[in-house]
């Protein structure tokens, strides 16, 4: 039995005449079924079927399908074949195949270990959960049934059964069984550096973005902040003899004629494949492999907290419910990592690199900004739960404040952040947000929250188009004083702590416009990403193109079909989505429509109208922000659980935004516009941050309801 999902959009049309309409649709999801699976569990499923209340979501209509997204049955195992044939080089030398035998993991690049085997990648949990009030930090026990889901290291999920070249793990392969077109040359071929700025939306828009990766997913097996220390290449850049390479390593080949790097003499761009389950040793070698998450797939802030016991330990201060932090000019700062070579491009020990919940925190400075902003934050609110509770713990202050962190968290990335990616069709017509002051109770305990594979390595990774390659330091007035070239700056943070850039950092986020959603890709991460002190780094956009060949994601054709859309028989088909010349150059690249990868044809269709993102792309992020917060036990908006907020203060919560975010945690912010990831305009002038609206934290303090209605204001940070 197959089953397929759709979600309600519009979707170009091609008439007569060869120009596009744009029909009005349904804007609730749809299940399809084929022919013979016209009942699921055995209900009947139509597409006229509406069986959700005003505020418990669509579950009865997707709960058939989840908990089972990785369990499929296979025809086809192909043999494992030799990795290379011959060297020096040519086009086929470094093959996507490796032999098992050549499959190597080493224990002590991760000390994570223990925990992988104690669960098996979540085939097995050896506690007893309990209803407790607070979140576990690694994710644990938030489904009671199903105690693994959402956990840390734990596999993603997928819409659709794996690629591989081999059928088992191998990177994927054409259909014709050769190898597919070098990743770089896709890369500068359809993803080249031009400069369009986004006319609506700032640069921490983007930024944002990158705060709900982060806190959702990081692949194992992969730094994803600074150069991986398993060697693919040789030094300068050159390829290394096959025999002599690491079983992870996957390296991009540079094209002869390649403009930028083959300038330099550089043949090779360093690349170690993600570590499965059949590395961890908790899937069967005739199973095919599937990727796994070290950090929590909730909305719950592990970049902040962290995703297990002992690193949220070491993040605490212990005392009035505090995270640690060093006082540096009367300001707040993240503590100082203590194996800065590891995390940061330095070997100076005086120089600033960050500790965090997450080891990627230096990687830019707009991340790092981000990541303060939100450390003060909970200290700004541990300090008033404190102030107004002084009989409560160390423990009980920050797991509240916690609480309310995430829940802020929770409300500015879906109310204020998403509808701007996703849409208001995709979101309000799906249920993923709501019209409502009342509570949401729409939690599935069948729902899998798990983050999608095709979601965190496709799809999010496409708004890698709005990464702008310099960034503005801006004062109060919204002067720009300088910029700063984002190469300079990947993985050394200390730039922050100099001068006012704190703020003008912090300013400039929200007032530079990001770069456009399309298909072009600043310079900065196709030809210069981690270069440290290097004329040339690493190109992103050909790591994409490469992580999706190494997870074996299904084909772009696929998940065309998979989400509606007709399956191309012939290049020409993908005209309905993408421009005849990008139709061009596909045929040009790929022997076979079902060989375009899904990072790369998403990419290149048309928008959505009121989206940043093409229909295919739309459809996979609409299905994962949908099971974020249904399969989420502890989202903040639910009512009907033991640690729910009360109206009241879930009211307060709603008054959340980034603008308050930036006036209340910045160094000396005094003035923001109202919607932060909006552009300046008349109608969303810049104004004093008085007139922005506060959560009003006297709502959270203990036996005093003649406090009410009392406004009790937490001063800034």
């Amino acid at each position: 039995m197959k089953n397929r999902f759709r979600f309600g959009m519009a979707l170009p049309k091609q008439n007569m005449k060869g120009r596009r309409e744009w029909r009005t649709v349904t804007t609730f999801l749809v299940l399809l079924v084929t022919k013979e699976a016209s009942v699921v569990n055995g209900k009947n499923i139509t597409s006229g079927d509406e069986k959700f209340s005003e505020n418990t979501g669509n579950k009865e209509k997707l709960s058939d399908l989840e908990g089972s997204e990785t369990t499929y049955t296979f025809s086809y195992t192909n043999g494992f074949e030799n990795a290379y044939d011959s060297f020096p080089y040519s086009s086929h030398i470094y093959s996507s195949s490796f032999p098992q035998s050549s499959v190597s993991f080493d224990i002590g690049r991760n000390t994570t270990f223990d925990i992988h085997r104690e669960i098996r990648c979540g085939d097995a949990f050896p506690r007893v959960c309990e209803k407790a009030r607070y979140r576990t930090y690694d994710g644990s026990c938030n489904n009671l049934r199903n105690p693994t889901w959402g956990m840390a290291n734990t596999r993603y999920g997928r819409l659709l059964p794996p690629n591989y070249g081999d059928g088992i793990r191998s990177p994927t392969k054409s259909v014709t069984g050769a190898e597919l077109p070098l990743s770089r040359l896709v890369s500068y071929t359809l993803f080249p550096k031009v400069d369009i700025d986004d006319h609506v939306w700032t640069l921490v828009a983007m930024q944002w973005g990158q705060i709900i990766t982060h806190d959702m997913a990081m692949i194992d097996g992969t730094t994803q902040s600074k150069p991986h220390t398993t060697q693919c290449c040789t030094e300068d850049g050159q390829l290394v003899d096959p025999l002599l390479l690491h079983g992870q390593c996957y390296p991009i080949i540079i094209p002869y004629d390649d403009s930028t790097y083959s300038k330099a003499n550089i043949r090779c761009l360093n690349f170690v494949r993600s570590t499965t389950d059949l590395d961890r040793s908790c899937a069967s070698r005739y199973k095919p492999a599937e990727q796994l998450t070290v950090v929590t797939h909730f909305l719950d802030l592990s970049l902040v907290y962290g995703s297990s016991d002992q690193l949220a330990t070491s993040l605490r201060a212990g005392v009035g419910g505090r995270m640690n932090v060093e006082i540096r000019r009367n300001r707040e700062w993240p503590p100082m990592a203590t194996n800065k070579s590891q995390l940061c491009e330095t070997t100076d020990p005086n120089e600033i690199c960050y500790q965090a919940g997450d080891t990627r925190v230096n990687q830019n400075p707009q991340l790092t900004i981000l990541q303060i902003i939100l450390l003060r934050e909970h200290n700004r609110v541990a300090d008033a739960l404190a102030r107004l509770n002084p009989h409560w713990t160390d423990e009980t202050i920050f797991q509240e404040a916690r609480r309310i962190v995430i829940a802020e968290h929770q409300h500015i990335s879906y109310y204020e952040w998403l509808p701007i990616f996703l849409g208001i069709q995709a979101t309000y017509g799906n249920k993923i947000l709501y019209n409502t002051k009342g509570y949401v109770n729409d939690y599935d305990k069948n729902v899998n929250p798990s983050v999608l594979n095709e979601h965190s390595n496709a799809a999010f990774r496409y708004f890698h188009s709005l990464i702008a390659g310099y960034l503005n330091l801006v004062n109060e007035q919204r002067f720009s004083n300088d910029a700063l070239r984002l190469s300079d700056h990947f993985n050394r943070p200390g730039i922050i702590e100099e001068c006012d850039n704190m703020d003008d950092l912090t300013r400039g986020m929200s007032y530079q416009p990001e770069k456009a959603s399309d298909q072009f890709f600043d310079a900065e991460i196709t030809e210069f990403l981690f270069r440290n002190d290097r004329p040339l780094g690493s190109d992103l956009r050909a790591t994409d193109i490469q992580r999706d060949r190494d997870h074996g994601l299904a084909s772009y054709n696929s998940y065309r079909e998979y989400c509606g859309l007709p399956r191309a028989k012939y290049f020409t088909d993908f005209t309905d989505y993408i421009s005849p010349s990008n139709v061009a150059k596909l045929s040009e690249l790929y022997p076979s429509p079902d060989d375009v990868e899904l990072t790369v044809g998403g990419s290149l269709e048309e928008h959505v109208p009121g989206t940043l993102s093409g229909p295919t792309f739309l459809c996979i992020l609409t299905r994962q922000f949908y099971k974020t917060r249904v399969g989420d036990r502890y989202w903040y908006e639910r009512g009907d659980h033991q640690s729910a907020f009360t109206i009241e203060q879930l009211n307060e919560i709603r008054k959340a935004s980034i603008s308050r975010l930036f006036c209340d945690n910045g160094d000396h912010i005094t003035s923001m516009q109202l919607r932060g990831f909006q552009q300046v305009s008349a109608s969303n002038p810049i104004t004093i941050c008085d007139n922005i609206p506060s959560v009003d934290l006297s709502l959270w303090k203990d036996y005093a309801p003649e406090l009410a209605n009392q406004k009790y204001t937490i001063p800034p940070f």
